[in-house]
């Protein structure tokens, strides 16, 4: 019986045209966006709210290299309900994990629950 075996092609992150034109994803810094992209980078579709970014995996992202910019950007999609924290790390812990909240930006949902959720909340 012979294997059968996926090409392994080139990995993409997703963010939906909608998103990039909705108020609340351009009033995000620059920092904040680098943070998302490479937070939602780190989602394979099944470790929501165990997405882990370090302070040192960005250490060479220009933009948002810097500690306070990294920490800024955090806690700024935080506050605009794009990520969630599920669990604290910090100094001498292990690193944060984090969750998407997909609010705003559906593409790569786990769920097509959240999806005609979403749909059936704006056709109201």
């Amino acid at each position: 019986m012979t294997k059968i075996s996926r090409k392994k092609g080139m990995h993409h992150i997703g963010i939906e045209r909608r998103t990039l034109k909705m108020k609340q994803w351009r009033s995000l810094s620059a920092g904040a966006k680098i943070f998302y992209i490479h937070l939602k980078g780190r989602y394979n579709g099944g470790n929501n709210g165990e997405i882990r970014l370090s302070y040192r995996a960005m250490r060479d992202v220009k933009g948002c290299s810097n500690p306070r910019t990294i920490s800024r950007a955090s806690k700024e999609l935080q506050k605009k309900e794009f990520i969630e924290i599920t669990e604290r790390g910090g100094l001498y812990r292990h690193n944060n994990y984090y969750k998407l909240t997909f609010k705003y930006d559906l593409y790569g949902c786990e769920s097509d629950y959240l999806i005609s959720k979403h749909r059936d909340k704006n056709k109201q």
